[in-house]
């Protein structure tokens, strides 16, 4: 896994405006359909894993648990965040291929 660059497409997916960030702006986008990746923090409470974790699994979408909420918050250049979807497809594809190196 490569961490580093998983976390700059982070940046470039916010840059490029295909992030929905936060616990209701990412339910939002996987209920849409709209999320093509979910990104959990790994310390965010084990409710709120389990809720996204099962949503996305119903939905189809692929998802991740990586960091904690600090460092996802900062990624995309805001504060905490327990959870977010990316909604592009090819930042999405890139970003799970830097994930599974």
């Amino acid at each position: 896994m490569n961490i580093k660059k998983a976390f700059g497409y982070l940046g470039l997916a916010q840059r490029a405006r295909s992030v929905a960030s936060g616990e209701f702006q990412t339910e939002e986008a996987v209920r849409s359909r709209k999320a093509r990746v979910v990104v959990i923090a790994g310390d965010a409470s084990d409710n709120t894993k389990k809720h996204f974790t099962d949503m996305c699994t119903h939905a189809g979408i692929p998802y991740c648990v990586l960091s904690d909420k600090d460092t996802l918050g900062h990624a995309i250049g805001k504060g905490e965040r327990s959870s977010l979807a990316i909604t592009d497809d090819n930042l999405a594809k890139v970003f799970l291929d830097s994930v599974r190196e």
